[in-house]
């Protein structure tokens, strides 16, 4: 069964063991939960891109940096339901809309943002969004609009969050999630490696995670995709082993959440993406970009599938999962 009273101590100990221990364990876990050899598959799209006013500095939509990112307002509902159809008929069953905001403002953009959730709900995909804050008549709105999912990450631990953005607190953060929580909407939270901390901060990361009640339902572990004109841009590169270690260690301190292996996706070899797998990652995010940075395409992912003898999600489970939410 879940936990949710881990401690710092607990999870190093998972983290450090020897590597085929850690994922034997993580392996284990994963069979008792979940389908070894399938991979749900969600599709993200920048709805409303760059000028945002946070300084979160890995992200290249910030205002804060210059990276050549195009801003553009909210799409129009027929461009978004036709990417959701596209992205549908090619096998991803979750739906996921991003817009570069600091919070959701009333007005006419999140009434956009409602239209585009109903859109998208009809043809029987999760919705998931992410907008940055929300307050509680917010996310029961987008409840009512038929959001299934909502993303906000923590981004890394409590300890090293302030080296990384200034503009929003972590208590804003957790707020949001909260609030998500109470209106009824599942929750994807996570984080991202590569920031320049340090192996504790990880694992605080993760630790964050693990005593939320109840887990997220979905985990995506980003690693940094290091863009031109952000501070983050010169960071070395995460070894693999230590990012497989940290996939394997959320497994198993999250048994029931899907843990996806989000961007910096396009930087891992086919080897670590399976080794991932075997440790307990069972979704990706597909497509050719993740909002604004590269991701491998659809037949890159078809084909690694294919090569691992697996096989993506079925469509019939999401869509009762959708009829049931509405």
């Amino acid at each position: 069964m879940p936990r949710y009273d881990w401690t710092h101590e607990e999870v190093s100990k998972i983290y450090s063991q020897p590597f085929p221990d850690l994922l034997f364990q993580a392996q284990t876990v994963h069979r008792e939960n979940h389908c070894p050899t399938t991979i749900q598959r969600s599709t993200l799209l920048s709805v409303k891109t760059g000028g945002c006013p946070e300084n979160c500095k890995y992200c290249p939509q910030s205002a804060h940096y210059d990276t050549g990112v195009e801003r553009h307002p909210v799409l129009a509902k027929e461009v978004v339901v036709a990417k959701a159809l596209e992205a549908k008929e090619q096998g991803s069953t979750r739906f996921c809309m991003g817009a570069a905001w600091r919070e959701v403002k009333d007005g006419k953009d999140f009434d956009k943002i409602l239209e585009l959730v109903r859109g998208v709900s009809e043809i029987g995909m999760e919705v998931c969004c992410t907008l940055g804050m929300l307050n509680e008549s917010q996310a029961t709105r987008l409840k009512e609009a038929g959001c299934y999912a909502y993303n906000h990450n923590l981004d890394t631990s409590p300890e090293y969050y302030g080296q990384i953005i200034t503009t929003r607190t972590y208590e804003d953060r957790l707020r949001t999630l909260r609030n998500v929580r109470d209106a009824g909407i599942t929750v994807c939270c996570g984080g991202i490696v590569g920031m320049g901390e340090k192996v504790t901060d990880r694992l605080g990361l993760l630790l964050e995670l693990a005593r939320q009640d109840p887990h997220p339902e979905s985990v995506p572990i980003n690693m940094l995709v290091r863009v031109e004109g952000t501070p983050l841009s010169e960071q070395a590169p995460v070894d693999p082993i230590d990012f497989v270690r940290l996939v394997a260690t959320a497994r198993i301190v999250m048994p029931k959440s899907y843990v996806r292996l989000s961007a910096g996706r396009k930087e891992m070899s086919d080897e670590m993406q399976a080794l991932c797998f075997v440790a307990g990652a069972n979704s990706i995010f597909a497509g050719e970009k993740l909002l604004t940075t590269a991701n491998p395409g659809e037949d890159h992912d078809r084909a690694l599938v294919k090569k691992l003898g697996m096989q993506f999600q079925s469509e019939s489970a999401v869509e009762l999962k959708v009829a049931a939410n509405a």
